[in-house]
């Protein structure tokens, strides 16, 4: 059974609470388990939060779960560039995957709405990687 840790965005909390409910609902569909879940204030906080649980040894992925909207400057596109990029390198650090669930950026907020599904393609795969990586 896969043992996941979640690290959730609190920044446009109406929308990363769908997507967290989404997430929720397909790790059970999948049989992973959910060890922990942490909030941060925002998707640019979330490397720190995300290298506490993978430094745990009951957590195999963790699974991010955020929505950076466009605003009036470029600052969606460099809080998402550079979250991602960090994420990575913390997957291969540790040797856990680290999936990304972080909508954006350049979205709108209908456009986010639309994209609520993300988190259960970061769950999903969270646990392909974990099952893939069994034989290698």
């Amino acid at each position: 059974m896969a043992r996941l840790g979640f690290v959730i965005s609190e920044f446009n909390r109406d929308i990363t609470y769908q997507m967290e409910l989404l997430g929720r609902e397909h790790a059970r569909f999948l049989g992973a388990e959910i060890v922990a879940v942490v909030y941060v204030p925002g998707v640019y906080d979330m490397p720190f939060m995300v290298k506490k649980l993978l430094c745990r040894e009951d957590i195999d992925a963790v699974v991010t779960i955020g929505c950076v909207i466009q605003g009036e400057t470029a600052h969606d596109e460099i809080v998402v560039s550079q979250a991602a990029r960090k994420l990575m390198d913390l997957s291969l650090e540790f040797n856990k995957p680290v999936t990304l669930g972080i909508t954006g950026p350049k979205m709108s907020r209908p456009d986010a709405h639309k994209r609520v599904d993300y988190s259960k393609r970061a769950v999903e795969a969270a646990v392909k990687l974990l099952k893939n990586a069994e034989g290698v």
